[in-house]
């Protein structure tokens, strides 16, 4: 692989360009629909809850299934379910029925695709990049996320303006056949070494799962990431979710203020990216993180203080520029770390924290949001993430740890795999 990996991770990245701007465009295009038709705020939190809670709590099972079978199929599979998902829903509205239990089937199986995908993707990577280059791929790689959120629901209003739904479905189904032919045909990965074991697949799945939360729980380095990760995503969601409503408060409820800012924070985003995937970062993982942290809760207090809307644009977009220069370095120092055998289990309890830590956070901030100011609540919350960078300054297990070389080793089981319940 050492000679091919350039021409395999550029293969991989445009699957997942194709796989991901299907599922953005359905996802708006589902949103927008059940928002014009019902309007109905029950309704669209139903089907933001639908949306996530597959994927929270089976997470860990596909964690499981990431160390257990090959990455590259999982992936393979899970964009097929997607597919034939949204190919379902666009027959179902060919022949007529347009019933809202129909979006939320669909969006209940494609999270479960979603689901599955994820801890395999983020797994699925060291095994054919090296490591040294581990934080320019993840950076293109969240350059194109950006990309996608910027682009699809542009194309998606657009299209939903001059075509039947149905046509933005079938988009889906194109875009996501594309992304399993290269990935089947072009990208070419060996297992890795667990998958080509048989008597891995003999083993009790609770078993796995035991085992990979025991890994967790006896890695200090870990653990301590995981609450610090949890912290940040959860002081991040009044920036996140309740800007729009702040600036439809303080500065008007022009439509072009709130598609501004999307379009402000996902430019960051990109440039973010992009700023990664050319300078790689600072050589310790964690420095660019608690950069970013710094940043970050520096820049919202500034969002809840700023009188004047073009600077709090400009405030938005360096926002959007630092938060992959938290993520990306997050999923490096996981992907640098733990052993290939506990990669898939580790990455699903990282996204059990993304899918749960920002919704707990609104369940407290956005009621908060009705009763106070919400400029008071992003300069707390920006002071709380400000101080969060600066207690991961001081902590020499996560600092150790953020250098390329070191290794997580502190585990009174080093070969769990073998032993028995």
């Amino acid at each position: 692989m050492s000679n091919t990996w350039k021409k395999t991770a550029l293969l991989f990245l445009s699957s997942q360009t194709l796989s991901l701007f299907g599922t953005m465009l359905v996802q708006y295009a589902i949103l927008w629909y059940i928002t014009l038709e019902a309007k109905s705020g029950v309704m669209l939190s139903l089907l933001i809850v639908i949306g996530v809670l597959p994927m929270l709590f089976l997470s860990p099972f596909a964690g499981v299934w990431a160390d257990r079978y090959d990455r590259k199929k999982l992936i393979i599979l899970s964009d097929s379910l997607v597919a034939l998902t949204t190919l379902g829903l666009a027959i179902a509205f060919a022949l007529g029925y347009e019933a809202y239990w129909l979006f939320f089937l669909a969006s209940f199986l494609r999270a479960i695709g979603q689901g599955i995908q994820m801890p395999a993707v983020a797994a699925f990577v060291p095994q054919f990049v090296p490591k040294e280059h581990l934080m320019r791929v993840n950076g293109l790689l969240g350059s194109i996320q950006a990309a996608t959120m910027l682009v699809a629901p542009m194309a998606a209003g657009a299209l939903m303006s001059i075509a039947p739904l149905q046509t933005i479905f079938y988009i889906d189904v194109v875009t996501a056949a594309l992304a399993v032919l290269v990935m089947t045909v072009f990208v070419r990965v060996p297992p890795h070494a667990r998958a080509s074991n048989p008597a891995a697949e003999k083993t009790a799945t609770f078993h796995d799962l035991k085992l990979g939360f025991r890994y967790v729980r006896h890695h200090t380095y870990l653990t301590r990431f995981f609450l610090f990760s949890a912290l940040f995503m959860f002081l991040v969601a009044p920036v996140a979710f309740l800007t729009p409503l702040q600036v439809a408060r303080s500065f008007g409820e022009d439509v072009w203020r709130l598609t501004a800012i999307e379009v402000l924070f996902s430019i960051g985003m990109m440039l973010g990216g992009g700023l990664l995937s050319i300078w790689g970062g600072f050589r310790n993982r964690v420095y660019t993180m608690m950069l970013a942290t710094v940043i970050v809760g520096s820049f919202t207090i500034a969002l809840g203080l700023v009188p004047w809307f073009w600077v709090y644009l400009v405030l938005m977009g360096v926002v959007g520029i630092s938060m992959p220069l938290f993520n990306t370095p997050a999923t490096v120092l996981l992907q640098e770390h733990v052993e290939e055998a506990y990669m898939g289990r580790v990455f699903s309890v990282m996204t059990m924290i993304s899918s749960s830590a920002m919704p707990a956070g609104m369940l407290m901030f956005g009621p908060l949001g009705d009763v106070i100011a919400i400029e008071w609540l992003l300069i707390g919350t920006g002071a709380g993430i400000v101080l969060l960078g600066v207690a991961l300054k001081r902590s020499r297990v996560l600092i150790d740890a953020g250098w390329p070389e070191s290794t997580v080793s502190e585990t009174s089981d080093p070969t769990p795999e073998s032993t028995t319940d």
